[in-house]
């Protein structure tokens, strides 16, 4: 559902547009809000990313920052999604529900916010308040001022804030570094699955780097773990066939 239509979500005790104070204490969680699955430390993430996460998930309490908006992001949130948790999208009007449902999303649960509007910053607080996970694109370069205010409701809602794009002193960072398509022959063929190289660091206990090769999509749509040994190709020429544009794709 989408904020602002009928039967969708209110941003509760939003101030009026061009204040920019937070609320001082968050609102109470709407009934069945932020009461899901997942109540230990960590959200559960799908299996094939958990060895790219510390904790074999999504650590409550933190911001977890992908490099750019595309699958990858949705793929982080399909399994708590799945599982039962709310899940707000702020910012990214291209995040289709039906994108997102076919990795498992609950459509039934995303709150689609496309435009926040310049009080962006209550609008995402007030999503942390309501949902064990949101996901955010900045629509500018974020203050320090307001990174600590969301980081400190994050903390009071025990969720977890994935943004797509850059958020200085993220817990832990995801990126594709490299991408190989499959489908293409001598110049033609149709795109089926997409294998990438996900790379992960961050801080404390995200420091390790960790590297994994996923089918992102595989040709079913899904996300899985994906053996280098195995792949129909050497990830370290170029396919027959490809052209850079295809390469180039968000994570």
């Amino acid at each position: 559902m989408t904020a602002g239509q009928p039967g969708s979500f209110a941003a509760p005790n939003a101030p009026a547009p061009g204040k920019t104070e937070f609320p001082s204490a968050g609102p109470a969680p709407a009934p069945g809000l932020a009461q899901g699955p997942g109540t230990g430390s960590a959200l559960p993430v799908l299996p094939a990313l958990r060895g790219l996460l510390p904790r074999g998930g999504l650590a409550r309490g933190s911001v977890v920052a992908v490099a750019e908006f595309g699958l990858l992001c949705l793929a982080l949130a399909a399994a708590a999604s799945a599982d039962g948790a709310w899940c707000g999208i702020a910012g990214i009007p291209e995040a289709g529900v039906l994108a997102a449902a076919a990795l498992g999303l609950d459509a039934g649960r995303i709150l689609l916010v496309p435009d926040p509007g310049p009080s962006w910053p209550q609008v995402v607080a007030s999503l942390l308040d309501g949902c064990e996970l949101v996901l955010l694109r900045p629509p500018a370069r974020v203050s320090a001022q307001v990174r600590h205010r969301l980081e400190a409701t994050l903390r009071r809602g025990r969720g977890v804030l994935l943004v797509a794009g850059d958020w200085p002193g993220a817990q832990l960072r995801l990126r594709v570094a490299s991408q190989r398509w499959t489908g293409l022959g001598d110049g033609h063929g149709r795109l089926r699955a997409r294998c990438a190289e996900v790379v992960a660091d961050g801080r404390g206990e995200a420091a390790m780097t960790r590297t994994r090769w996923l089918w992102l999509p595989g040709e079913d749509g899904g996300v899985a773990m994906a053996d280098p040994a195995d792949l129909p190709f050497d990830i370290d020429e170029e396919p027959p066939g490809a052209a850079p544009g295809l390469r180039v794709v968000g994570g």
